[in-house]
């Protein structure tokens, strides 16, 4: 019995190293900027189409900008917003408005919203590609986050058949 033991203790530390060799690399999916472009494009002239100047803001798996599309007319400071609804929305992986809702109801959440750029303002939504997160989008100054998350989701499935699981 002890022989098992010490032979499976043996295995186990001969085996560990090559694990942490074998996670050295991580690939992760992110979104292109083709599609993040084009997601934005729609987006913005769903608005317009609306009578909605607007700013959209579409960020990638690791938070960098991949697109920003200020419209003619859209207030100076969506271009900010619009970033930060994208960014919240990444962070916490739920729309931005399901996060401020979330947060009303949180005791602490001051510490929370002191985080550079996050935001409990409605009108991003985050871009899945299957299970994946791969990105946001975020838009800011349409009359209601709901009308801008409504854009958003426009350009979101403007890309859909490219966001499919692989």
């Amino acid at each position: 019995m002890k022989l098992k033991t010490l032979l499976s203790v043996a295995a186990v530390c001969l085996a560990t190293p090559l694990l942490a060799q074998a996670q050295a690399v991580v690939n992760v999916r992110n979104l292109s900027y083709a599609a993040a472009h084009e997601a934005a494009s729609v987006a913005l002239e769903t608005c317009r189409k609306n009578g909605y100047a607007v700013t959209v803001t579409v960020l990638d798996r690791l938070g960098r900008t991949k697109v920003v599309l200020h419209d003619d007319g859209a207030g100076p400071h969506t271009v900010e917003n619009s970033l930060r609804k994208a960014y919240t929305s990444l962070t916490f992986k739920t729309t931005s408005g399901e996060f401020g809702k979330r947060i009303a109801g949180t005791p602490n959440a001051a510490g929370i919203l002191q985080l550079e750029n996050v935001t409990t303002l409605e009108g991003a939504l985050p871009i899945l590609a299957g299970q994946d997160l791969v990105g946001s989008i975020g838009i800011s100054g349409a009359p209601g986050g709901d009308k801008d998350a409504a854009c958003a989701q426009a350009g979101i499935d403007r890309i859909a058949g490219g966001l499919a699981a692989r």
